[in-house]
C-alpha cells in the first residue's frame, strides 16, 4: 500500500453507524458541519458518534443528526434554525483559502442536576479528589486481599496510598478544563494556511479493563484569523487523555475542543494507538494497532485539503 494512503478515507463508502458512551464527553458547544449541526455531546444518555477509522470512510451520527462523506462535486447549502445561537458553515466543494469558512460554537447548557461530575465548565464540582484518598486506598486494600494477598506484608503496606494517588494521576483530566490549558493562548493572526502538529504522546486509561492505552496523536486544522499556541494542541491531548476513555471518542473530543478554542475552517485528528487490553490479556495480539480519525469542515468536505492532511502526517 503506498504511504501517503496509510489513513486514506473513501469518500463514497456506506454510513456506519457506532454507538458510543459519552458519560465523560465535555459540555461542549455545538459545532455547525455542513448541512447539519453537531449537538452538544453534554455527558447524559448515549449518544451516537462514529469515528472514521483508516480503512473506511464513515459518517458520524450524533443523537438524530448525522453527516455523510460527500464527493467533491457536492455542493453544500446553507440552513437557519429559529435558535439564533446556532449557525450553520457554509462550504462549498472547492476551498478557498484566503477566506475560509469557520465552523461555528454556540452554548449549551445541562447538568443541573449532577452530584458528583467532573467534566469541563461545570462550576459544581465536589470536594478536592484528593480528599478521595482514604476510601480509594481502602478499596486497593480489599482488591489485594480478595486476590489472596496479605496487604500486611512489608512490599504491600503502603502499596494502596499508592495505587490510589496513581489512579487520581492517570485520571487528572477531570480536573482540567479548556480555558486553563488555553490560558488565553489564543492569537490573531492573518493566516489561512494548513497547522499540523503529529506525534503528541498520548497515555490514557481503558474504560472497559481500567488498563492502559497509549500511542500518537496529530492534529490539524485551517485556521480563520485566529491560531492557538501550539503547546496548547498538545495539553488540549492531556486534558481528554487522562480520563477514563475510548480511542474513538477521544478522537472526536480533541477535534471538538480545537474548535471551541478558535472556530477554525476544519480540524482533522488522527490517534494510532495500542491497547493493553488486546496485548496483555484476551486475543494478546501484541502487535496491533488501532488507527482513529475524526475530520470536521474543510478536511471532511475537500478531498485535497484532507490528501494534504494525511500526507503530512505520514511524512518521516
Amino acid at each position: 500500500m503506498n504511504q501517503s494512503s496509510r489513513f486514506e478515507i473513501s469518500d463514497d463508502a456506506d454510513e456506519l453507524n457506532q454507538e458510543i458512551d459519552d458519560t465523560n464527553f465535555p459540555r461542549s458547544n455545538s459545532i455547525s458541519n455542513g448541512n447539519g449541526l453537531l449537538p452538544e455531546l453534554n455527558g447524559h444518555g448515549n449518544n451516537n458518534v462514529s469515528a472514521s477509522t483508516a480503512t473506511s470512510g464513515v459518517s458520524a451520527s450524533v443523537g438524530t443528526t448525522s453527516f455523510s462523506r460527500r464527493r467533491s462535486s457536492s455542493v453544500r447549502k446553507e440552513e437557519s434554525t429559529e435558535d439564533p445561537d446556532y449557525s450553520v458553515a457554509s462550504i462549498g466543494s472547492g476551498v478557498n483559502r484566503a477566506n475560509p469558512v469557520p465552523l461555528r460554537t454556540s452554548s449549551f447548557s445541562g447538568h443541573e442536576k449532577c452530584t458528583f461530575h467532573h467534566d469541563l465548565e461545570l462550576d459544581h464540582k465536589p470536594s478536592t479528589r484528593e480528599d478521595l484518598l482514604p476510601y480509594m486506598s481502602k478499596s486497593y486494600r480489599m482488591l489485594l486481599s480478595s486476590l489472596g494477598e496479605d496487604p500486611e506484608r512489608q512490599g504491600l503496606l503502603k502499596t494502596p496510598e499508592r495505587a490510589a494517588k496513581a489512579m487520581l494521576f492517570f485520571t487528572k483530566g477531570y480536573d482540567q478544563s479548556l480555558e486553563e490549558a488555553l490560558n488565553g493562548a489564543v492569537f490573531d493572526e492573518d493566516h489561512d494556511e494548513m497547522v499540523v502538529v503529529k506525534d503528541i504522546e498520548m497515555f490514557s486509561m481503558c474504560e472497559h479493563h481500567l488498563v492502559p492505552f497509549y500511542g500518537k496523536v496529530s492534529i490539524g486544522y485551517l485556521p480563520c484569523k485566529k491560531i492557538l499556541g501550539l503547546s496548547k494542541l498538545a495539553r488540549i491531548v492531556e486534558i481528554f487523555s487522562r480520563r477514563l476513555q475510548v480511542q474513538e471518542r477521544l478522537t472526536k473530543q480533541i477535534a471538538v475542543a480545537v474548535t471551541q478554542a478558535v472556530q477554525p475552517a476544519g480540524v482533522a485528528v488522527i490517534i494510532e494507538g495500542v491497547h493493553m487490553c488486546m496485548v496483555m490479556r484476551g486475543v494478546q495480539k501484541i502487535n496491533s494497532k488501532t488507527v482513529t480519525s475524526t475530520m470536521l469542515g474543510v478536511f471532511r468536505d475537500d478531498p485535497k485539503t484532507r490528501e494534504e492532511f494525511l500526507t503530512l502526517c505520514n511524512n518521516k
